[in-house]
């Protein structure tokens, strides 16, 4: 995988404001948190817009379009209100665009071993967070759905043709599928002190490797 060399200056300087943003979460800094949470969003968006070259011209703009979705559902779930659904949809946009993106090279794959390591996977966290959904139990079934069937289909792209960019689709995906599973599991199963950490962690590496994936 290869992108131009004016991009990956970019990289430090994501690491950095996602590093200050977890600090400032765990510090209770909410002003900081205001400030580096879009920041480390907007950086990886302007990663993924600066790529060239992209390997097509319509995985790029779905990669972005994911990607602005998701710099939203930052927005919503940092706000002091509870906005959770409304972050819970702009998640699931950002991840049906990530999923078209996907789709896009080579059509749509039915991978039955990748659809059962996703499903397996969404079952088992479903069952443990079935008790604590309550009236989000529909809301949160659909999204389980469309982020697992975003992993299948960037797991399916890389087993049918593998390569550094559909590599780090497919890890940037179970990365996401990583960093909400854990982000659900403290909402909804109790808090414990080190979810902040792995959710966030888990999330900025999620989307840096969707965004280099342009380069195929």
């Amino acid at each position: 995988m290869e992108a131009s060399s004016t991009t990956w200056w970019l990289l430090p300087i994501i690491l950095a404001s996602a590093i200050l943003h977890i600090q400032a979460e765990y510090a209770g800094a909410r002003k900081r948190v205001y400030i580096f949470k879009p920041l480390t969003t907007s950086l990886i968006i302007l990663l993924a817009l600066l790529i060239q070259p992209p390997v097509s011209t319509l995985y790029k703009p779905l990669i972005v379009a994911g990607l602005v979705f998701s710099l939203a559902g930052d927005v919503f779930l940092m706000l002091p209100n509870d906005r959770f659904l409304y972050g819970l949809i702009s998640f699931l946009v950002g991840h049906l665009a990530y999923t078209a993106a996907f789709v896009s090279i080579g059509g749509f794959r039915s991978d039955f071993l990748a659809l059962g390591i996703y499903a397996m996977y969404g079952l088992i966290v479903l069952y443990l967070l079935w008790t604590g959904l309550g009236t989000l139990k529909a809301p949160v079934i659909v999204y389980v759905v469309v982020i697992l069937g975003m992993g299948w289909q960037a797991l399916a792209v890389w087993r049918a043709n593998p390569s550094a960019g559909t590599l780090s689709a497919a890890v940037g995906a179970a990365s996401f599928v990583l960093s909400d599973s854990v982000l659900a599991l403290d909402r909804f199963r109790g808090g414990f002190s080190s979810a902040r950490a792995i959710v966030l962690g888990s999330y900025f590496l999620a989307q840096v490797l969707i965004a280099l994936s342009i380069v195929g």
